[in-house]
């Protein structure tokens, strides 16, 4: 791939310009807003000057409501030799253009299963799908020169390919994305009219569940409006599931010491079937799952607090594998917790309380 066309230079559209440009690819931008294109040109991502003729690869980073139409209008003008979306619903849209009569053959849905709560060219990296997992829905009519751009592009962006039917993509990507915003939202909408002084108990716990729930509602709209269904049915089992233990918790009231009996037995189950769902969750590098111990370091809220921690780390020999900070409510100070192999963690403590780092027990 020498040339691209990215149409729609928000966060995503923007992520993967900013991917190609570091790797040689000439890049040209597009979108509803000159001005965002031009924003997304300063910094670094292509050109907002059109191309002199067809490009080899269009990226369409519209919103899936606009993908459709979009596309149409890009393969209509022969822009480019190949066409794909980034959109994160694929069945919708690939339906359209089969309803608009388009010879599909130079087009293929994609997906980069990738993002951030902030949105436009300004939140934009080049490294945001490093890593992940970039979903690809070619059918039997899909060129197998537009399936290897796909795969370029993929590579480019140091993405993970994978290869899907669209509509297992889209009840996936319901059970794995949509349904979990909403869940987040609804739990984040329980905190706008509580009282300061419960606010302010708020832990590391309430800012992991609710942390998505900052997104773009815009954004939300349009992605949830491609994808109802599989969303609002994956939402209605929660909500047996919730009747179900809110029934139970009532039971625990109970003077009664068999209905309360039964209770507990509600709540252990709901609990230990999230047990089994959370350890199926991909580990790091989307590997199986791996059980780290936990060294906590207290730190003040400083600059060069974190740098001095993973070089301490670094000159033990010990490899961090994952990291948290959970910062105490009303005073500049924190907890970091380091995840690490198990036999690494005795290294590590020992290792940081020689250099001075108060260690939680």
């Amino acid at each position: 791939m020498r040339t691209a066309l990215v149409i729609g230079t928000g966060l995503i559209g923007t992520s993967a310009a900013l991917a190609l440009a570091q790797r040689g690819v000439i890049v040209h931008l597009t979108d509803h807003d000159p001005e965002q294109a031009r924003t997304a040109a300063a910094l670094g991502a292509g050109t907002d000057e059109a191309p002199e003729g067809p490009v080899d690869l269009a990226i369409v980073a519209a919103p899936p409501a606009h993908v459709a139409a979009t596309l149409a209008d890009a393969v209509r003008r022969g822009l480019a030799r190949g066409y794909l979306d980034v959109a994160s619903v694929k069945g919708g849209p690939r339906r359209e253009l089969e309803a608009l009569g388009l010879d599909l053959s130079s087009y293929i849905g994609t997906h980069p299963m990738s993002g951030r709560e902030k949105s436009g060219p300004l939140a934009a990296t080049g490294d945001l799908f490093e890593g992940r997992p970039w979903v690809l829905t070619p059918t039997r009519d899909t060129d197998t020169e537009v399936l290897n751009l796909a795969l370029e592009l993929v590579s480019h962006c140091r993405a993970v390919p994978v290869v899907m039917d669209a509509d297992a993509h889209d009840r996936a990507v319901a059970l794995v994305s949509h349904m979990p915003h909403l869940v987040s939202s609804l739990v984040a909408a329980r905190l706008e009219h509580a009282e300061e002084a419960a606010v302010r108990l708020c832990g590391q716990g309430i800012r992991d569940v609710t942390r998505i729930a900052a997104s773009d509602p815009g954004m939300w709209i349009d992605i949830l409006s491609a994808n109802p269904g599989p969303v609002a049915d994956l939402l209605a089992d929660v909500s047996a599931d919730l009747d179900e233990t809110v029934q139970a918790l009532r039971a625990l009231q109970a003077s009664d010491e068999a209905k309360r009996r039964e209770g507990v037995t509600g709540i252990e189950d709901v609990l230990r079937r999230g047990n089994a769902g959370q350890v199926r969750v991909p580990g790091k590098h989307g590997s199986a799952p791996r059980s780290y111990e936990v060294v906590a370091v207290l730190i003040d809220d400083q600059p060069g607090q974190l740098a001095r921690i993973f070089a301490d780390a670094g000159a033990a020999g010990v490899n961090i594998e994952d990291v948290r900070i959970e910062h105490a409510t009303g005073q500049q100070a924190g907890l970091v917790q380091l995840m690490v192999e198990p036999k690494a963690a005795v290294v590590l403590t020992g290792a940081l309380r020689e250099r001075g780092w108060a260690i939680r027990q």
